[in-house]
């Protein structure tokens, strides 16, 4: 949990996707930090309820629910069971990094199903109802690859700028309606999934000299989704320790 609770979350409800591990992780166990309803998504039961019991050890409320964020099916399914939520935040997703001549057809169908697909329609589940209430924050899990040419990332850096064009496409369709939708764009980040030498050496690149941890990236989440960020929207958040910069 964050060691500075600020209770703007308080009575208020959260779904994070790809809350069991890593940066997800973190986000969840912040927004319970600032007094969310948490709701925790993944496809690992166990790692669910064991991000589950951390919360509520720490104090926190959360629950988990299962989801294939590939099947559209699914998704409604899920937005069916979890109901009326105030904070959205989309950070499932993965990298399939490669020479671009190696990629797989599949591989790049999944990068797309999963990162731009899903967000799609999971914010067209639920920012209706954001906007119908008046209130509500969504907020997209980018990378700096959407901003910076990296070898082997032409696919995946591509959902990553397809989410920041969509970040403030639906800015433009819901902030009227009380609904701030935003983007953050990490740098490297020691998450558990990826190949830390491969963090490490990316690390090395940026202002900070130096990879990320996922509770950094959590706490900018956390701020974007609490009314401290009441003026920003449509904006994507760089906390990429100044890679982008230069």
């Amino acid at each position: 949990m964050p060691s500075t609770q600020h209770g703007d979350l308080q009575d208020r409800k959260a779904l994070v996707t790809g809350a069991t591990s890593g940066i997800g992780r973190a986000i969840a166990m912040q927004l319970a930090g600032e007094g969310a309803d948490v709701v925790v998504h993944g496809r690992d039961a166990a790692r669910g309820d064991e991000t589950v019991e951390a919360i509520t050890a720490a104090g926190g409320r959360a629950r988990f629910v299962s989801a294939d964020l590939s099947d559209p099916a699914d998704i409604s399914r899920l937005a069916g069971n979890v109901g009326d939520i105030d904070v959205l935040v989309n950070n499932a997703g993965f990298a399939v990094f490669g020479a671009t001549a190696d990629l797989q057809v599949g591989a790049f169908d999944a990068m797309f199903a999963s990162n731009v697909r899903a967000p799609f329609f999971l914010v067209a589940a639920f920012a209706p109802g954001m906007a119908a209430r008046g209130t509500g924050s969504i907020i997209n899990v980018s990378s700096m690859v959407g901003q910076i040419g990296l070898a082997g990332a032409a696919a995946y850096g591509a959902t990553k700028g397809a989410i920041e064009s969509m970040t403030r496409a639906w800015s433009a369709e819901f902030s009227p309606s009380g609904v701030r939708v935003n983007a953050i764009a990490p740098g490297p980040v020691y998450t558990g999934g990826a190949a830390p030498q491969r963090t490490e050496a990316l690390g090395t690149t940026t202002l900070l000299n130096r990879a990320a941890s996922p509770e950094e990236i959590a706490e900018v989440v956390g701020f974007l989704a609490s009314p401290r960020a009441s003026y920003v929207t449509g904006a994507v958040v760089a906390a990429d320790g100044g890679r982008t910069a230069i």
